[in-house]
């Protein structure tokens, strides 16, 4: 324990591998001390967007809650970075619990994979033919063939990154939906995506997949060839986030949709 910290409070401080980060993360337990995750209380993650989701998958197995602080570029789900007045910041945190989908996809080859994702379950076709993928949601066939570059299932702390970025919907925390888009669709040409309810059981058949191979990512967790891929969101599980109170989480997601 580094001089000045006080035993009041146990942090586990991780940080992504970049220079500004590690430096930050060398800082902080120069002033505060570290744990390790599955002995703290909270861990403080240091990075961007993406270290944050590594965070958030570790978080989920030790079942402590993760509050971000900026150090790397867009950093929407971070909180501003300053290495002063962490215990008390955290004690004031407030919290949003993130329910994570569940990816089961099947290889071509017959390999089964698992997989959580926090963000979104994405689909991209892996050479220059477009994919063709059937969509059936709780059984039913809903579009028997979408020809596009990949489409996206992505959750409501999703929606705003990779999903938004493919023109889907910003969905608010406590929704209760989840958002399908289409990433390039080409036939039918003009559907967007739907909104569905976060019950929903969502069934992705990659047609033709030895002649348009595609590849399943949930996070940052990619499956190659691909066959068939089933996603449902995990009312089961859940991580933690913890945000100061000018950065709400569920403020920030409604002011998205307001910025022009």
């Amino acid at each position: 324990m580094a001089c000045g910290a006080t035993n009041s409070m146990k942090i586990a401080f991780l940080a992504a591998d970049s220079p500004i980060a590690t430096a930050a993360r060398s800082e902080l337990i120069g002033l505060h001390g570290s744990a390790e995750p599955e002995d703290a209380d909270y861990i403080v993650a240091l990075g961007g967007d993406g270290f944050l989701l590594q965070a958030l998958h570790i978080a989920r197995r030790c079942g402590k809650p993760v509050y971000g602080m900026n150090r790397g570029t867009v950093g929407f789900l971070m909180n501003a970075y300053n290495p002063h007045d962490i215990e008390s910041r955290l004690a004031a945190a407030r919290s949003v619990e993130l329910h994570p989908l569940h990816m089961t996809a099947l290889t071509d080859s017959g390999e089964t994979v698992e997989a959580i994702a926090f963000n979104e379950v994405s689909l991209f076709r892996e050479t220059r033919q477009a994919a063709r993928v059937r969509i059936i949601v709780d059984g039913i066939e809903r579009l028997d063939s979408l020809t596009c570059d990949g489409v996206i299932l992505s959750t409501p702390a999703g929606s705003t990154a990779y999903n938004l970025s493919a023109h889907g919907p910003i969905v608010p925390i406590g929704a209760g939906v989840l958002a399908l888009t289409p990433i390039s669709p080409f036939r039918p040409r003009r559907w967007r995506g739907a909104l569905l309810p976060q019950t929903a059981q969502v069934t992705l058949d990659i047609l033709e997949s030895d002649k348009r191979p595609v590849s399943a990512v949930a996070d940052a967790h990619e499956v190659r060839d691909v066959k068939t891929v089933k996603i449902a969101e995990d009312l089961e599980e859940c991580a933690t986030l913890l945000f100061d109170p000018e950065h709400d989480l569920r403020e920030r997601i409604l002011k998205e949709q307001f910025l022009v």
